[in-house]
């Protein structure tokens, strides 16, 4: 994909760096590029549910995330992403110590822009895919700060 913003790799980089919650849950921006976005996320007990499984909300963050990520590198200079849908299928129990995402951008328009976003859980240094989700994002111009 090409992008028409040359700083789009600063655009992703105010995108999880602005964003106090994703701080909070320990979300980190791991590489990005034109139409695609990555990022990684070390599992502590804070992220488990009752039974000991990487909670969905974790799951469901990370891919809005990360898939908002994957759109912000396709909009212009001044302009920003903010979800208006997604809809994400749990695969299977997410269990490890690690969790990475990969998104990736299926249509870039002038105001909505669709990603698709496949989350893995890490155990042991083997990857299974545990969520798998599309997100609809509304292109806008950002705030003045």
């Amino acid at each position: 994909m090409k992008t028409e913003n040359p700083n789009f790799r600063e655009n992703v980089r105010w995108i999880f760096e602005a964003a106090p919650f994703i701080g909070d849950l320990g979300l980190t921006l791991a590489d990005l590029g034109p139409g695609w976005c990555e990022s990684v996320l070390d599992v502590g007990p804070k992220h488990l549910q009752q039974d000991g499984f990487i909670h969905a909300g974790v799951q469901a963050t990370m891919a809005d995330h990360t898939g908002g990520g994957a759109g912000g590198t396709m909009v212009k200079e001044g302009e920003t992403v903010l979800t208006v849908e997604f809809k994400i299928n749990l695969l299977r129990p997410a269990q490890g110590d690690r969790l990475r995402c990969r998104a990736k951008v299926l249509k870039a328009g002038r105001t909505i822009i669709v990603s698709e976003s496949e989350v893995f859980a890490v155990k042991d240094g083997a990857e299974k895919m545990s969520a798998k989700a599309t997100i609809t994002l509304a292109v806008v111009r950002k705030q003045e700060r």
